[in-house]
């Protein structure tokens, strides 16, 4: 496959654009001339250690200027970096760090000791080694033994996804595929050099992790502002200059909530971009009021091809109930149970096809070859996502529910998203989650409300056909969610089982 490798793209934004503003954290700021020395300093300290192409290096630290210049140096020796969440117990980490089977591990003094415990390579703590990332001088070339023969197919990163079971599943994510999709997003997406995008989202995260690519390709700013304060959040985007922000709707909900209070200047947001749930109309409503003239765009993917589709940021108001247009030299099918395409307009499995199609699950292939197949005609690799959703005639994606959103309920076919939709339209309700029937429990809703559970159950009932409304409402002061900003249904499900509900 024709393609980049991920530090090529610093090489060439290092060469083009040296003294530009390149990446900002709490502690400071580099220029991009700054970053590819510390990246490849990086890199040297690795093959001092013995590490070199195809070895996995874990890394568990706070996302920063540090971590994407060990991302980019990993990517320089031909490694494969693998970034754990810090949040990870040491539940997880036995079974992620067995399942990558690290070279080496890299983490802080609160993470030594539990890496120590699960794993058999060595663990190095960050406090150690810094001293020997100091960058060597002004010359960011490569000196002699620093070329290491990297190809594009070659894999670069596992980025390990939350999924239904407490087994690990990391998405092999190639060089190609990678810079294929940052590619696509940033021009799709219309960043621009002096762009200053800000990322909540950990690297642990492809969410977080793409952002810090995009920005490279772009030549413009990220600050990474994972782990900072909920309360600083608006100062600190005013602070910046923030123009571009990536939200999930958990996100968007504070930040509706913290400009409603706020009587500061409001910050230089062109744009939103929202990923990993359905964004709520009237929370898009809320965005373009307080940040007037911004557009919020949405989108729809998986980690398993990056994005899928992007809505066109000019055409944001668009097709209001759509998730966008494929990006470019890619294409989205809906297929019925037997794989055949179906017709525009009706309900199939949304299955992507492209250049972004990552290549499969780290050991595990079982849910490789249900997941990543090629096409029998062309060969080419499609990725089922086991999502549901329609293709109108001009193209653009309506997504559906995901294979566990839907379901059928006193004979009609439903999907929680349109329950947890009719929720959050009512005016109070800062946050819906709708679980499908299940053992001991009917129809149940979780809502984050002022209002009492027989309010919000009131007003269900004149926007939902009676089969659709819940039989149970749970009103939390908090929603409980995932490291990744998600809710997390689990938890939300553990609270519903054996109370007779």
């Amino acid at each position: 496959m024709n393609g980049q490798t991920i530090h090529s793209l610093l090489d060439a934004a290092a060469q083009e654009t040296p003294d530009a503003p390149a990446i900002r954290d709490a502690t400071g700021r580099w220029t991009y001339r700054e970053l590819d020395a510390a990246a490849r300093a990086f890199a040297r300290w690795l093959r001092g250690q013995g590490i070199g192409r195809g070895d996995r290096v874990v890394v568990q630290l706070p996302t920063s200027r540090e971590l994407a210049a060990m991302f980019y140096g990993t990517s320089r020796v031909g490694a494969v970096f693998v970034p754990l969440n810090p949040a990870m117990k040491e539940f997880h980490l036995r079974s992620v760090v067995g399942n990558a089977e690290p070279k080496l591990v890299l983490t802080d003094a609160p993470g030594a000791p539990v890496l120590r415990r699960v794993s058999t390579a060595p663990v190095h703590d960050i406090a150690d080694v810094r001293p020997d990332l100091a960058p060597a001088g002004e010359d960011t070339g490569a000196g002699p033994g620093e070329t290491e023969a990297v190809a594009p197919d070659d894999l670069a990163v596992l980025i390990y996804t939350s999924g239904s079971t407490a087994a690990p599943k990391a998405v092999i994510c190639p060089h190609a595929q990678v810079t294929f999709a940052c590619r696509a997003l940033t021009e799709v997406l219309g960043y621009r050099p002096d762009d200053v995008v800000f990322c909540r989202f950990p690297m642990s995260w492809d969410y977080g992790l793409c952002k810090v690519l995009m920005t490279c390709v772009a030549r413009c700013e990220i600050v990474l502002a994972d782990g900072e304060s909920d309360l600083l959040l608006l100062r600190r985007m005013r602070e910046t200059g923030v123009t571009v922000v990536p939200i999930v709707p958990s996100l968007a909900t504070m930040i509706v909530r913290l400009a409603g209070r706020d009587t500061g200047p409001v910050p230089p947001v062109r744009m939103f971009t929202n990923t990993g749930a359905a964004l709520p109309q009237s929370t898009i409503d809320a965005l373009r009021t307080r940040f007037t003239g911004a557009r919020v765009v949405r989108q729809y993917g998986q980690t398993e091809a990056k994005r899928i589709t992007v809505m066109p940021p000019e055409a944001d108001r668009d097709c209001p109930d759509s998730v966008g247009l494929p990006l470019p030299g890619t294409r989205v099918l809906i297929l019925d149970d037997d794989g055949s395409p179906l017709p525009v307009g009706e309900v199939g499995e949304i299955v992507a096809t492209g250049p972004h199609v990552m290549a499969g699950y780290w050991r595990n292939p079982e849910d490789t070859a249900r997941s990543f197949r090629r096409d029998p005609r062309t060969g080419q690799p499609l990725l089922h996502t086991g999502d549901y959703g329609w293709l109108d005639d001009d193209g653009y994606l309506y997504f559906q529910g995901r294979r566990d959103d839907m379901f059928k309920h006193k004979g009609f076919r439903m999907s929680t998203l349109e329950i947890e939709s009719a929720a959050m339209d009512i005016p109070g309700v800062r946050a819906a989650a709708a679980l499908p029937p299940g053992d001991g429990h009917g129809l149940a809703l979780f809502v984050e409300s002022d209002l009492d559970a027989h309010q919000v159950i009131t007003e269900l009932t004149k926007r939902l056909e009676l089969p659709k409304v819940p039989t149970v409402c749970r009103v939390l002061k908090e929603f409980p969610l995932t490291l990744h900003g998600k809710n997390a249904r689990r938890e939300l499900a553990a609270l519903l089982e054996g109370n007779g509900a």
